[in-house]
């Protein structure tokens, strides 16, 4: 390991001496961001040297030694393990046992259904707890469409109780998988003790012969697996049938009307008495590591220094094509986010996925905020900068910081995620001024406002586009990048973003492409808002009131 460091170490010196730009010991006008410094970092992170910075790989560990290299040179504090910049990440190959099951009593009648007898749970269920109550739930499809104008949560109330849905939806086109998937979360975010849904029909992809090899258990995680936590269960139609046997509707009635995507009756449940009994035991089978880069810069105020703005992006992406379909792997019709458009043909040579919008333009933002704020003005409350590893594999490294938190999580006033900010949706010209926003309205309406006030103030304001905010939005993006992690710890979050393109996930995914004037741009509005929340002298107000804005809304 040492001599693997040192390695590293000596490359990213030869490396920094080509591609880094001299620091300035001068200080700079507050948030100025110099496109021509992030096209030189960019430069090292997205280049093949790194090999697509993939989790686990020395390409990665090259992108960690050169962010805090840069983070030294400007006096940031390191915040990691022993002194370092490094925060470990414990990536965790689990294997369940299961004992759990639910017990359903109808009018007298008592049934017992075991863990893959007719109810299954997540192999990652959480530690012992025992769920009892007679506020049964049935909230239909259990969606929330407002741009279709559906809600199967209109005069329903879910706090505390167990929700349980139905069916894969109505045929509504912004419907999709990762919104049915959804709806768990949104169930849990109203306050609901548990949910049952419908078993998937949709399958996971196949092992890779590699990952076949590989006893990895049941689960992969960075997070604590042993403390008890929401169930969220599955069911088959002999659960069903018997839950809704004191009904007075019949479960065959309802299937059939969820096979051919009508409207569901609203169903009183209030016989039904549901026992969840969530036991398991765990093994741990296998165990890996990767890193966290963290610093930070201590604020001002005396009184608010130990409150934290926190600033995150991925500093990690997919690697290098592997098999035997080659770089040309996935060329055709990028229609599922920008229909019509075709990939460009790679290089016959190009195997890696250089990643520089995902989330190169992310890593190198957040190095321009760190080297703005450190030569810059402080405010009164102190910074928090957190590269997260392993985004791509599953969101580890800010799933693993949201459960061992270096600054506790009490103090974070926000945070602020970048990905992918480096280029216009599906790039369109008419884009150029467009960043969007997901998150912000969702837990702190005050935090939403300082970022409308934030834009409006700058000498160029950018579009503030909503659309990937609405609940309907068939990305699910809330839910998929680092930000998440924090909020569904209860932070307030923005997420930023210019939106997908033909290059995504992909080797022509190349810094050639990026818009270096529009990317400094989004990275000045981000340090403008966090220097808004960092100076407030108060945590944003925590109101909770969910999404609001979404397709075709705007404003404070």
């Amino acid at each position: 390991m040492r001599s693997t460091v040192h390695r590293w170490s000596a490359r990213l010196v030869l490396l920094a001496l080509v591609l880094a730009p001299t620091a300035s010991a001068q200080t700079r006008p507050p948030g100025a961001i110099e496109p021509s410094e992030l096209r030189d970092w960019l430069g090292f992170i997205a280049s093949d040297e790194l090999q697509g910075r993939q989790v686990f790989t020395e390409g990665l560990g090259l992108a960690a030694e050169y962010i805090a290299e840069h983070l030294a040179e400007w006096h940031v504090k390191p915040m990691g393990d022993a002194g370092t910049y490094f925060q470990t990440v414990k990536v965790l190959g689990v294997r369940t046992t299961s004992h759990a099951s639910v017990t359903l009593e109808i009018n007298g009648q008592r049934r017992t259904f075991k863990d893959g007898e007719g109810v299954t749970f997540p192999r990652k269920m959480g530690g012992t707890q025992t769920i009892r109550s007679h506020e049964v739930q049935f909230v239909g499809y259990g969606v929330q469409l407002p741009s279709a104008h559906l809600d199967d949560y209109t005069d329903v109330q879910t706090a505390g109780k167990i929700v349980v849905f139905l069916g894969q939806g109505l045929d509504v086109p912004d419907l999709s998988y990762r919104l049915l998937n959804a709806r768990s979360r949104n169930a849990l975010a109203k306050g609901a003790a548990a949910t049952i849904g419908p078993v998937s029909n949709v399958r996971p992809r196949p092992k890779s012969a590699s990952d076949a090899a590989t006893d990895n258990g049941d689960f992969t995680t960075t997070e604590r697996y042993d403390r008890p936590t929401a169930p969220v269960l599955t069911a088959s139609d002999d659960f069903y049938e018997f839950l809704f046997s004191g009904s007075g509707v019949k479960y065959g009635d309802l299937k059939d009307k969820a096979a051919r995507r009508e409207p569901l009756p609203r169903i009183s449940l209030a016989n039904v008495t549901l026992t969840i009994n969530v036991d398991a035991d765990y093994a741990v089978v296998r165990t890996r590591f990767t890193r966290n880069v963290v610093g930070s810069i201590a604020g001002t105020d005396a009184a608010l220094r130990d409150t934290y703005v926190a600033f995150g992006a991925h500093y990690d992406h997919i690697g290098y094509v592997e098999g035997a379909d080659g770089p040309g792997r996935g060329v055709g019709l990028f229609s599922t986010t920008c229909p019509g458009q075709a990939r460009d043909t790679p290089r016959p040579d190009d195997v890696i996925n250089n990643g520089a919008d995902d989330d190169g333009s992310g890593t190198v933002a957040l190095m321009a905020l760190a080297k703005a704020f450190a030569l810059g003005p402080k405010p009164k409350s102190s910074l928090l900068f957190v590269w997260h590893s392993g985004e791509e594999a599953g969101l580890y490294g800010s799933r693993y910081y949201a459960d061992h938190p270096i600054v506790p999580l009490n103090r974070i006033a926000a945070q602020l995620n970048i990905d992918m900010i480096g280029r216009n949706r599906c790039d369109d010209p008419a884009q150029e001024n467009t960043v969007y926003l997901v998150g912000s309205d969702r837990i702190s309406s005050e935090l939403h406002n300082l970022n409308e006030d934030a834009n409006g103030a700058l000498a160029r304001p950018l579009s503030l586009n909503y659309e990937l905010n609405d609940p309907a939005d068939p990305e699910s993006i809330y839910t998929r990048s680092d930000h998440y992690s924090y909020a569904s710890k209860g932070i307030p979050i923005i997420f930023y973003t210019t939106g997908l393109h033909r290059d995504y996930h992909f080797v022509t995914d190349e810094v050639s492409k990026i818009d270096f004037a529009k990317l400094a741009r989004v990275t000045e509005l981000v340090y403008a808002t966090g220097a808004r929340v960092a100076n407030l002298g108060h945590l944003p107000a925590r109101d909770n009131k969910g999404p609001r804005k979404g397709r075709g809304a705007g404003g404070r």
